[in-house]
């Protein structure tokens, strides 16, 4: 893993977070699924019908969240696991928990004097796709789309001011 980069004002972020977000997202994936996330357009939509979201507090206040269709979960579940995720529907929604966890604390490492001051919430697991998040006063919204297994994937971290 990378070494750390300090953490400055918001407004400067945006630029430092997409890299770190996408290289966490990448070295989760590699080490814990055995998967290689590729580029994906920014534009190619994501169709989630599962997003687990890990919330952010103390020295970086905001949300996490990982998007992805139900046969990617299906398939981070099975990589997670290994087995059929099906067999315990809980196990699934689990798995998709803890990547989504695993991304948020590397992201946070990655941060100078941001890890022994950022708290991690329990990973929250939403399913379906008819729902609208709506991030509470001013913020910076960075996200990334990657492709997992031939399917988009989006994550993306919500900093609060």
């Amino acid at each position: 893993m990378n070494s750390p980069q300090s953490a400055v004002t918001h407004s400067n972020n945006a630029e430092k977070f997409l890299p770190m977000l996408t290289l966490a997202a990448q070295e989760v994936f590699a080490m814990m699924l055995g998967a290689t996330l590729e580029s994906c357009p920014a534009d190619e939509e994501v169709v989630p019908q599962y997003t687990s979201m890990v919330g952010l507090a103390g020295a970086l206040c905001g949300l996490m969240r990982i998007q992805c269709t139900a046969a990617s979960a299906h398939k981070i579940a099975s990589s997670m696991l290994g087995g059929d995720p099906g067999a315990v529907p809980d196990a699934l929604l689990d798995a998709m928990g803890e990547v989504c966890n695993m991304v948020a604390g590397n992201f946070k490492s990655k941060l100078l004097g941001v890890t022994d001051s950022c708290m991690l919430s329990v990973p929250t697991v939403i399913t379906g796709a008819d729902y609208d998040l709506h991030p509470v006063g001013n913020g910076l919204r960075c996200q990334v789309q990657l492709r997992y297994e031939g399917a988009p994937l989006a994550i993306t971290l919500d900093v609060h001011e």
